[in-house]
């Protein structure tokens, strides 16, 4: 199972070195980690995604909460909550097979942003089963090149 946490802390250097190097010193993986600052500029909000039952939820969540700068920590995974994730996918699309692709992306309401000779680049964003039911129809297509965001969430009221 894939948990989602969420964690508010200081916006200082070295930070996220410490936070990564817990986990990961105690033999946890990170699925996906996406850090960026409030707009004041002093805390920044993390999401992570760790696999793992819920024993490793337990301990993940215990020691982000003994760091001392980290100021809040949310597990988001039973919680209602909203998850998105953005991924920019460029594709073989020689000119026999570009109307298939672009019915794909007009069916994932997905963006074609840029159209070279040989190939597309496709940005997809939604949830992670979104995400990989499109990479699974374009991948006989020919995926050059993939970069993905991974999650974000945020609680719902």
């Amino acid at each position: 199972m894939k948990h989602i946490i969420t964690a508010l802390v200081e916006n200082r250097p070295g930070v996220l070195a410490r936070i990564v190097g817990l986990i990961s010193g105690r033999g946890y993986n990170i699925d996906t980690l996406n850090v960026g600052p409030m707009p004041d500029g002093t805390v920044s909000r993390m999401t992570i995604t760790v696999p793992g039952d819920d024993r490793i939820l337990e301990q993940v969540t215990k020691q982000l909460n003994k760091l001392v700068d980290v100021i809040k920590v949310t597990d988001l995974t039973r919680e209602r909550h909203i998850d998105r994730e953005l991924v920019l996918i460029k594709v073989s699309a020689p000119p026999k097979s570009r109307s298939e692709i672009i019915e794909l992306v007009n069916l994932f309401r997905a963006k074609i942003i840029a159209v070279q000779s040989k190939s597309l680049i496709i940005e997809v964003t939604g949830t992670e089963e979104k995400v990989e039911s499109f990479l699974e129809l374009v991948k006989p297509h020919g995926i050059q090149e993939i970069s993905r965001s991974g999650a974000l969430a945020m609680a719902r009221e």
